[in-house]
């Protein structure tokens, strides 16, 4: 794709706010005022270490930062918003929920906001109010019995929360539907059709009363899912393609085919090169739609994550998973898996006991202090440290990419 009069404008703007993306591209002899989309790196997780999460700190007057879990390198990422950053994102979250809000007769006047750490929880009270609506919200280190007191005593019409917080919530509430939350809005974690549904019935609300949102402290706001069309729609400004897991690294395995790990580009973010990001997230069905009499981009679902990065109510790398690990046994092997939200970690180990089992996974718990503290309250499952046996296989069918794997 021929990079657009704007997106050109971006480019240069990209290249002035990151001297290192500008030095990346003149070691790759690309020409930016000449260069089409194709020809510009796929930023990949490697890449960004050089070029973004090594800089100096940033200290441009009026900037938001915001941190996440570490890198293969031992760096915690340090993610920057402009001011301009932050207006585009609140505008892209409150279009979004304008739009789908508009959709139902429902009149919804209260929002409570549950969404633990990060963008989208320091966010949310501003947003809300400004679409008019009486918000309130609970920190992530309450106990889980005091989330339902809150949600009680406020009568929230709109509930915004994360899938694992929510599934928390419905299990603390014994009768979720006896809270009166009549709409839904989700952020942060994979959320698949079938268990939108039983989680709507369990609220007593339909399907489409739950708006499943897509974004990452990176990008900002990315897609949402369209429940009209059957799709997630990308948010303005973004524009999307896909490639496939072993253009990135031979040793990702292949992905179905009609699976590819999304790149995103964006003309809206700034102070993140959003050039041909790589997510590391596996779409379905990526292709472009006509929506209204114009063509937008969109993919049937999120099916999975690969790399170094997963979620388990906040972002959560690897990297440190194996270096707790690492910590407690010399002689570790390791695999890691997602299912349903829900992380396992697999340990083949001669000198494991079930002493050190229970002090590993104390200890990758608390690795990032959000995640013990929502733990602690009964906001998330507990992770899953399973020892194997020496003849016992971490996975069927699973392969091997560093002699860690990442999968769904």
């Amino acid at each position: 794709m021929a990079l657009t009069p704007s997106l050109q404008q971006h480019l240069a703007r990209i290249i002035q706010l990151h001297p290192a993306y500008g030095d990346l591209l003149a070691e790759l002899g690309i020409q930016p005022h000449t260069a089409v989309l194709s020809e510009l790196p796929l930023l990949t997780e490697e890449l960004l270490n050089t070029i973004y999460y090594k800089q100096e700190p940033r200290t441009e007057t009026g900037l938001t930062v915001y941190r996440t879990s570490g890198t293969s390198t031992g760096i915690r990422k340090s993610i920057y918003y402009s001011p301009e950053d932050e207006e585009h994102y609140r505008i892209a979250k409150m279009t979004c929920y304008r739009t789908w809000l508009a959709s139902s007769p429902l009149q919804i006047r209260r929002a409570f906001a549950d969404v633990g750490t990060g963008h989208a929880a320091s966010t949310a009270n501003t947003i809300f109010h400004e679409l008019g609506l009486q918000t309130e919200s609970i920190s992530f280190s309450r106990p889980i019995e005091e989330h339902i007191d809150r949600i009680k005593a406020f009568k929230p019409e709109l509930l915004f929360t994360m899938p694992s917080i929510l599934e928390a919530i419905a299990r603390a509430a014994g009768d979720p539907a006896s809270l009166g939350v009549r709409r839904i809005i989700l952020v942060g974690e994979l959320a698949s059709p079938a268990w939108q549904a039983n989680m709507a019935a369990r609220f007593g609300i339909g399907a489409h009363d739950i708006l499943d949102t897509v974004g990452s402290i990176e990008i900002g706001a990315i897609a949402s899912y369209s429940h009209q069309h059957g799709v997630y729609l990308f948010a303005d400004g973004i524009h999307a393609e896909t490639v496939r897991a072993e253009q990135l690294d031979p040793r990702f395995e292949p992905l179905a085919d009609n699976e590819g790990v999304l790149v995103l580009t964006s003309s809206k973010r700034s102070l993140f090169p959003v050039i041909r990001y790589v997510t590391y997230d596996v779409v379905r069905d990526f292709r472009t739609v006509e929506i209204d009499g114009t063509m937008r981009q969109a993919f049937t679902c999120i099916s999975k994550r690969i790399g170094s990065e997963l979620k388990h109510g906040e972002k959560i790398s690897l990297y440190d998973i194996e270096n707790v690990v690492h910590t407690f046994v010399k002689d570790a092997e390791l695999r890691v898996s997602v299912d349903d939200n829900k992380l396992t970690v697999r340990i083949r180990s001669e000198s494991l006991n079930n002493e050190l089992l229970s002090s590993i996974r104390y200890a990758i718990e608390h690795t990032i202090e959000a995640i013990g503290q929502m733990i602690d309250n009964r906001m998330l499952d507990h992770i899953e440290v399973i020892h194997l046996k020496e003849s016992e296989p971490f996975h069927q069918g699973q392969g091997s990419v560093k002699s860690k794997k990442l999968y769904n």
